[in-house]
């Protein structure tokens, strides 16, 4: 199968060309520069250089490739994370998102492309009701990350509507993916707010990789929690990853002191933030985790 990886020299992108290529498929990568073309070569892909906020150059890479199924890894998120100002941080993320999504879906149709992946998220922002952890049949929270809950649904619904598979990827952790996050737990400037009883769910990069591997080998249509299978409290999993990383304990600050200080969307993380079950990826594609707990991949990453 020839597979177009849009966004192939992100985080989750580097983890999953060399599982393609391992499984026998013939795999274009794409980056936003020149830099990392040579990188997407030596883990087994053609590279091509793809702005996805442009229209004429996604256009251009997609036909060129001719694939046979486009996966959407497109993202943006770099750089100290920003919960105080999370619509900023994320701003470039929520295009990719928006007009990213309707550039590739748009290339696809135009080559004949007769399936599409597309990455979502499902970590803590499940509707806040009821219980802690969500099924792909409850709804995402609608205000839980600010202008980043619209490009979400955006994404969602326009993949869907094209018959084609959203992945809600949990919080992502592995090579690369949570170094700012750890250098904030090592400086003691991320602490637990509150009660601590919002959950959210991770996934290891590898296993969020294999996961859309299963999904673009079946075809799979529909939406998928990739998380792993226990959804973790915020009064626990700061201190454990703190503990793997030989850091001291976070502090704890209240809730009316961390609004002004960490925003509305840190607050709801640690406070309210609902989880997700996985059951539905496993059961309909056979996705085995490599690590089933964070408290295993964190340890893990951090020996």
């Amino acid at each position: 199968m020839r597979v177009f990886v849009a966004g192939g020299a992100g985080v989750l992108g580097r983890r999953l060309v060399p599982q393609l290529v391992a499984h026998g498929h013939d795999v274009v990568a794409t980056a936003r520069g020149t830099a990392r073309l040579d990188m997407l070569r030596e883990l087994g892909a053609e590279p091509v250089t793809m702005d996805g906020l442009d229209a004429a150059s996604v256009d251009r890479a997609v036909a060129r490739a001719r694939p046979d199924v486009i996966v959407h890894q497109m993202t943006a998120i770099s750089g100290k994370p920003d919960m105080r100002h999370f619509d900023r941080w994320f701003a470039t993320t929520n295009r990719l998102r928006t007009e990213g999504t309707d550039h590739l879906l748009a290339a696809a149709e135009a080559t004949g492309v007769g399936h599409v992946v597309a990455q979502s998220y499902a970590s803590w922002n499940g509707i806040r009701t009821g219980g802690w952890v969500k099924t792909e049949d409850d709804p995402l929270d609608p205000t839980s990350i600010g202008a980043g809950a619209a490009a979400i649904r955006h994404l969602e619904e326009a993949v869907l509507g094209a018959d084609g598979t959203v992945l809600r990827y949990g919080a992502l952790y592995g090579p690369g993916a949570t170094d700012d996050q750890v250098a904030l737990i090592r400086r003691r400037q991320y602490p637990i707010v509150g009660s601590g009883d919002g959950h959210s769910s991770f996934v290891h990069l590898d296993d969020a990789a294999r996961a859309t591997v299963l999904a673009v080998e079946q075809t799979a249509r529909g939406v998928f929690n990739i998380v792993d299978d226990e959804p973790a409290p915020a009064r626990e999993w700061p201190p454990y990853l703190a503990a793997c990383a030989g850091a001291k304990r976070p502090m704890r600050i209240p809730t009316w002191l961390a609004r002004p200080l960490a925003g509305p969307q840190a607050v709801a993380m640690m406070t309210e933030g609902r989880g997700f079950s996985n059951a539905k990826a496993k059961r309909e594609l056979g996705w085995q985790l490599r690590y089933p707990s964070w408290r295993q991949g964190f340890a893990e990453a951090l020996a």
